[in-house]
Order: C-alpha cells, then structure tokens, then sequence
C-alpha cells in the first residue's frame, strides 16, 4: 500500500510524457539538470558499459535483442526502455547470463532466468533518498536516475540504454557508451524534433560521442549526409550495419517470437552492433529475445482462431509495414496466412503487386485508436481497403476522442466503413464477437490502445 501510494504521488507531481504529452513539467528539452542530477548520483552509469539506441521506429526491439544477446554471451545485463504497457518498472530490467556456450553462435538454453524488474522496495528506497533532489524533475529524469543507480547496485556488465526522444537533448545523453547505435529515422514528433528527416536525423545523431564507435541502421540518402557530417565533425568513427551485414538471411521474423517483418532490419542492425562489439550473435537467443527479456507489443500474438495480433507501431513508418504485413495475411479469394504473413499458397507475396486490393468481410477487423498529435493525414491512405474498422479512444487526455477520428477518417477514406466504440476493451469484444475462427483482429495505433486491450488476454 505504500508502493502504490508512493507512486501515485510521482504520477501526479511528475507527469510523464506517455500521459501527459510534451506539455508542463512532463517534456523538458536539454540535459543540464540531468547532468546535475547524475553528478548527484555519482554518475552510476560509469560502473559499467554502456549501448545507447536511438531512433524514431526499432530502437525498443534493437534495444531488446541486443539485451537478449549480451545475456546469451554470458553478461548481467541492464536493459532501459521506455514506455511501458502496465507497469512502469517494466522501463527497468536486468537480463541474467546463460545461453550460448563459449564458440557456439545457434545453440541456446531456454533455461535462461525471466527478465528482473526493478523491485518496489529499490524503487521506494530510491524515491525516499533523493526526495528533495527530484522535486523539480520530470517524470523521464527520475526514471532515467533510477535505471542508472539500480543498473550499478545490480552489478551489471554492460547496459543498453534507449533513448526517450530524439537524442541531443534526451535524458539519458548525459552517458558515455562504447557504441552509439541509430535505427530507422521517420516523421514523428516533429514539433520536438523537426519537420524534416535529415532535421530529425541530426536529432539522432546528438548521441554520437567522440571516439565511439557509431552505428547507423542502414543506408539513406537523405540522412546520410547528416550522420557523416556529424560523426566527422566530432571524431566518432562511423559505420553503416547494411556495409558490415549484407545478409541476415540466416534468422528472419519467420522464426522470431518477435514476428512483425520490419524486425528484418532490426536483426541487420543488432548483427552489425554485435559484430562491432566483438560479440559472437547467438541467433537462438535473438528467435526468442521477448521471452528472455520480457518485451511485449511487438507483433504481439494475444490469441488464435481468432487470430489476435497486437502492435504498439503508430507513425506512418511503422504501420506502413504493420498495415501491409495484414494485407499479406489475407485475401479476397479466402487465403490466409500464418501469423508472420507467411501466405498458405505457393504464390509469392512478397511483393505490392500480390497484395489484394479488397479483403472479403470481416476477415480483418481492425480495433484502432490514435493520439491527437499523430500524422492522420500520412496514415490514413495505408489502411488497408476491405477491413472492418472499430475506432476508440484509450483512457489518457492525449487520445484522440473516437468520434472525431471517424469524421477525419471518413473525410481522409470516404471508401473505408467505420464504426466508433466507447472503450478500447469494449472495441476489442466487439471484435471478438463478430470474428469467425479464420478472422484476424489486429489492435493498434498507440501504445495506449495496446495497453488496455492486453489484460483482456
């Protein structure tokens, strides 16, 4: 009961941005007074080594199989994300060694310990000491302290570090890693960050320290340029994971507990990381890196028959893949496919030109909920054509409320059909209700949606 007590106190004082959005105390841009607060600390990260991830979509998966890999290789590992679906300590995990033994790189003990969250008693013990130093923190600061302090406490080997927002002026910039690691770049939070890719690029590339190794997702013209100038002008050797990993054919979504096919570049970027680290990848702990480390929300596969896949994906970039991975699973003529899109035909669908244009009635149902600052006008014209449609509004005061975004959408979709319900777990028993065993149900469009529809499972 103090727990809960004690929380609900740093809730309220300390909005976070994942309820309150970029507004008041919940966004603060720059680092200064977390600087302070880390000297406070001791800077806790320096005990041990750090990977710092950053980027608009992937960085929380990168961040995950990397964990899962470390650990694999016989290293205590931290592991700090953000957000979290249903409890906050969830930001906060240790990764227990074991996996690959030593020269072997696809064999791995599924003996391996759950993931450690952070316990209530560190997380009372840490809120009590510093109560006075936080006071005129945001909720991202406190966490970010805590995760770096708990991490030294654990005796951690090494920790893998997301960044919150952007890069430059984040929180957990006040570290010093030994690899920086920046995945796909896309349109989002642009008013924080940028209306421009190369701008939000540049966000990005803040975390790059000199003479530390860089590593870039991948090559694009129009970011690169970016990262080059920046890595140069601050001496941080740069490299490219498409230049150091070509192929990574050898594990692809379809054998992943991680299904979502954009995990595909995600792999090529946590190969390229590992190789860089001098760390031999154990493919099996990646296939399983949400069992090892807790992860939940990615292509998240909540039921069968029918089959209910979640997904916290919410900008263009990311459900431009999400969007076309469900086209992929279904079609007009009644073909379906396994929950990776893997089609049941030996037709290949890897390509726009085999995804149907129509879906046959309530072979999707899509259950979808959307926060008020988020692109509609760029999401919009990726819904897929033919799916049924249940729009609602999570529980937060950032949501967009469902009846607003049906007038947007019918303006943006006059050709779709969309019905509203008044609760996201409402919505999702609708869509239980109307499915047939062969339906597939996806929930999405915000971390908020995922959130509420998971303890419905």
């Amino acid at each position: 009961m103090q727990y809960d007590k004690k929380i609900q106190e740093i809730f309220a004082r300390h909005p976070s941005v994942q309820v309150s959005g970029f507004s008041g105390r919940s966004y603060k841009a720059g680092i200064d007074s977390m600087l302070a607060f880390d000297a406070v600390l001791g800077s806790p990260w320096k005990s041990y080594r750090c990977i710092h991830v950053a980027g608009t979509n992937g960085k929380g998966s990168v961040s995950s199989m990397l964990a899962a890999s470390l650990a694999a290789s016989g290293l205590r590992v931290g592991l700090y994300t953000s957000p979290h679906l249903l409890d906050f300590r969830e930001r906060i995990k240790v990764i227990e060694p074991g996996g690959c033994p030593a020269g072997e790189t696809s064999t791995f003990s599924m003996s391996v310990a759950p993931p450690t969250l952070i316990d209530k008693e560190a997380v009372m013990e840490f809120l009590e000491h510093y109560e006075k130093e936080i006071e005129s923190l945001s909720f991202f600061e406190i966490t970010t302290g805590m995760a770096f302090w708990w991490f030294e406490r654990q005796k951690v080997d090494v920790a893998v570090i997301e960044v919150g927002l952007g890069g430059r002026l984040d929180s957990t910039n006040v570290l010093t890693p030994v690899l920086s690691v920046v995945t796909s770049i896309g349109l989002d939070h642009c008013a924080m960050l940028g209306d421009t890719r190369p701008q939000i690029a540049l966000e990005k590339a803040g975390i790059f320290k000199s003479g530390v190794p860089a590593l870039v997702w991948g090559h694009d013209p129009e970011t690169d340029p970016v990262f080059r100038a920046y890595a140069s002008e601050i001496g941080a050797p740069l490299y490219f994971a498409d230049e150091i990993c070509a192929d990574s054919d050898d594990i692809n979504p379809d054998g992943m507990d991680l299904r979502g096919e954009y995990q595909s570049l995600n792999v090529r970027t946590v190969l390229a990381a590992l190789s860089l680290l001098e760390v031999a990848p154990c493919l099996e702990a990646l296939r399983h890196t949400a069992t090892i480390t807790g992860l939940r929300g990615r292509w998240e596969i909540l039921s069968e028959r029918p089959t209910v896949i979640c997904d916290i994906g919410h900008n263009p970039p990311a459900l431009a893949w999400n969007f076309r991975q469900l086209e992929k699973m279904v079609s007009s003529d009644g073909t379906s496919t396994d929950s990776c899109g893997k089609r049941g035909s030996a037709e290949d669908a890897s390509t726009p030109d085999s995804i149907p244009a129509e879906i046959s009635a309530n072979r999707l149902i899509i259950v979808y909920g959307i926060m008020a600052d988020k692109a509609l006008d760029d999401i919009a014209p990726l819904m897929p054509a033919g799916a049924r449609y249940i729009l609602c509004a999570p529980d937060t005061p950032r949501a967009l409320p469902a009846e607003i975004l049906q007038t947007r959408l019918q303006a943006l979709r006059p050709d779709l059909s969309f019905e509203t319900s008044p609760s996201v777990a409402e919505a999702v028993r609708t869509a239980l209700r109307l499915a047939a065993p062969d339906t597939i149900i996806y929930i999405g469009g915000s971390t908020f949606v995922v959130a509420e529809a998971l303890p419905l499972f």
